[in-house]
């Protein structure tokens, strides 16, 4: 019984906060999202409980099912919301820069949507790092992040290659985000200098990642040709094909 006034003023103050971020026509999902980042900027995380969320978005636990499985779906939906932030800026401005300078423009203005949760992410960060398992599911929602930032600054992610450099700049954005964390300055110059280094030595692994691949294509080539000759004369040779031949998806499978 003691404990549930300390509860409810956390909540109380988790409203608030959540009022003051978001709109008075705000969606469920919205002032859920928004709750739940200004609890984080008070609490820590595995101390939040889904009551006290839903409390704080001034909504029901049903309401909040409705939306949301777990604080961690919660915080991937925040990720994903500041994606759409970004990507709905025009970056027409940025047709004739070189595309790490336009990487560098996109990722800072994904600093700047991110401002107004800045000791949210703090302590999300902080329970990522103490939470490895939870780290190992939210790396895949940042990928996917850094895939929408590469697209909107003009460079793709494909293949084996792609998912290289999106793997990197999710760890290289990570970095910077602890220096943006810390940053006191208006300016961002610490953050600003952190990422230009970051990418700096992204272009380069990728321009060595370019090259291997390059090397390795002929020999790509001629081994699926070689498979290819072998196929042909296994074909061709004396046993005629059996209508249970495992064929070519059976053996391209393996």
């Amino acid at each position: 019984m003691a404990r549930r006034p300390a509860r409810k003023s956390a909540a109380k103050a988790g409203r608030a906060s959540a009022d003051r971020a978001v709109p008075p026509d705000a969606s469920t999902r919205e002032k859920i999202i928004a709750a739940f980042m200004a609890l984080l900027a008070e609490k820590r995380f595995e101390e939040i409980g889904l009551v006290e969320i839903a409390e704080a978005a001034g909504v029901s636990l049903a309401e909040f099912r409705g939306e949301f499985a777990s604080p961690l779906a919660i915080l991937a939906a925040h990720i994903k919301d500041t994606d759409r932030v970004v990507l709905a800026a025009d970056f027409s401005d940025m047709t004739e820069e070189p595309p790490r300078e336009r990487l560098f423009d996109v990722l800072m203005r994904r600093l700047e949507a991110m401002t107004p949760y800045r000791e949210g992410v703090r302590e999300a960060l902080a329970w990522l790092r103490r939470e490895p398992v939870a780290a190992l599911a939210m790396n895949q929602v940042s990928t996917n992040s850094m895939r929408f930032m590469l697209e909107a600054a003009g460079i793709e992610a494909r293949g084996a290659a792609g998912a290289v450099k999106l793997q990197g700049l999710a760890l290289a954005w990570g970095r910077v985000l602890q220096i943006w964390l810390d940053d006191d300055d208006p300016a961002l110059s610490k953050t600003m200098v952190e990422l230009d280094r970051m990418l700096t030595r992204g272009e380069r692994a990728v321009a060595g990642l370019d090259r291997v691949s390059a090397l390795t294509s002929p020999f790509s080539a001629l081994v699926q040709a070689a498979f290819e000759a072998g196929r042909r004369a296994r074909r061709g040779g004396s046993r005629p094909a059996r209508k249970d031949d495992p064929g070519d998806e059976d053996v391209t499978a393996l």
